[in-house]
């Protein structure tokens, strides 16, 4: 079987709610074997590598900055690219799918990017985005939902 990475994107400052929800996900992504990618960064970032740490996952992180400062403590490996936000491609070029959780205009041009590179976006609380009528985000509630959903499209 193929390693699956997932890239999970969402809000870098979050409720508790929020980062609960990403927690979760983050987990249950270590827990079936698959690769979590992220931003590297604080909020959803840092509770979905949390997760994944906590169950013996593996986790990276692209960061936007030159170097490590702030980066998230549970990331496995960080990759610096001195990107700015441009480094939103590299998060989700580097999934097989796209997990969203919550987030602003920076996790909304990750959706757009996802979607521009033919990567299914799964998305718990996050933006709607209609396309003539139909939803290009596959909406779920919970994180259960949200990875069995990951991983039934891209296994």
């Amino acid at each position: 079987m193929k390693k699956i990475y997932v890239s999970v994107i969402g809000a870098g400052e979050c409720s508790s709610e929020i980062e609960k929800t990403a927690y979760q996900t983050g987990k249950l992504i270590a827990e079936k074997g698959a690769v979590l990618i992220c931003g590297g960064l604080g909020g959803v970032m840092n509770a979905a590598a949390q997760g994944a740490s906590d169950s013996g996952g593996l986790v990276i992180g692209i960061l936007p900055s030159s170097n490590r400062a702030g980066e998230s403590k549970y990331l496995s490996a960080s990759i610096p690219t001195g990107m700015g936000n441009a480094r939103n491609a590299l998060v989700v070029q580097s999934g097989d799918v796209v997990i969203a959780i919550s987030g602003g205009y920076g996790t909304l041009s990750e959706i757009g990017l996802a979607l521009k590179m033919g990567k299914p976006v799964v998305g718990i609380k996050t933006w709607e985005l209609d396309r003539i009528g139909s939803s290009e985000i596959i909406k779920v509630e919970t994180p259960e939902e949200a990875v069995e959903k990951a991983f039934g499209l891209v296994e």
